[in-house]
């Protein structure tokens, strides 16, 4: 009988609570919280390398003292190369990646040479072997969801043995290098990408042939070289 009178109490407040205006709030149901996927993570890749390499040389020749004649001339050629990369993406807007390229190929040089400002002749002839290798700063700005736009920043080596140099390396140098370019998304983890990156601008140096017992005739030579990349890219 106790109990019963005290159910009936219970009833009846709470039925006078509910005329007075008072509410009762509803249970907050749990906040679901989507996971985001994360931009960070390491990548490797590989690519296609058009290659294009310009040198423009000077020499001091001669029988006597090397001032008798002064010789110009330029080098140019296309070539194939690929390349190969990794890296590690810290966000959507920073990366730090590293790149070597290998030549595919061994083309041959376009030259034109001048004596005393007189063209002598054009040529064509076999060269070297040919490699570089960078490590670089990669900003990059999400234009869309699934397309990239990036710009390369770094330091590297660029590499060349010309079989008509005496043995003597035409290009050895570390450089600052730097480049453009843009991805687009495949799926979650593979990526297409196609760049330009400048390897190295007017880099050269000077020797003395030995060849033929003149040995004070000089050399010098300056050397431009960059590369149009198109590859692929998979990110863990």
């Amino acid at each position: 009988m106790k109990n019963f009178t005290l159910s009936v109490a219970t009833v009846l407040a709470m039925s006078a609570f509910a005329v007075a205006g008072g509410d009762i709030e509803p249970v907050a149901e749990p906040m679901v919280v989507e996971e985001v996927a994360s931009d960070s993570g390491f990548y490797i890749g590989g690519a296609f390398s058009l290659v294009n390499t310009s040198t423009d040389w000077h020499e001091n020749y001669g029988y006597t003292d090397g001032d008798d004649y002064v010789r110009t001339g330029s080098w140019e050629r296309d070539s194939n190369a690929y390349m190969l990369q990794a890296g590690y993406q810290f966000n959507q807007y920073i990366a730090v990646e590293g790149r070597y390229w290998g030549s595919m190929d061994s083309n041959e040089w376009s030259s034109s040479e001048y004596m005393n400002d007189t063209l002598t002749y054009s040529n064509n002839y076999s060269d070297g072997d040919w490699s570089a290798w960078g490590i670089y700063a990669k900003p990059m700005y999400p234009v869309t969801e699934t397309f990239n736009v990036y710009a390369l920043l770094g330091y590297g080596n660029v590499s060349i043995d010309d079989e008509w140099t005496d043995d003597v390396s035409l290009l050895d140098e570390n450089v600052f290098q730097w480049g453009l370019g843009a991805s687009v998304d495949i799926t979650e983890n593979l990526s297409a990408f196609a760049d330009y990156v400048q390897l190295c601008s007017d880099e050269g140096d000077s020797y003395v042939p030995t060849d033929g017992g003149y040995d004070y005739n000089t050399e010098s030579w300056e050397t431009s070289i960059y590369t149009i990349n198109i590859g692929l890219s998979y990110k863990f």
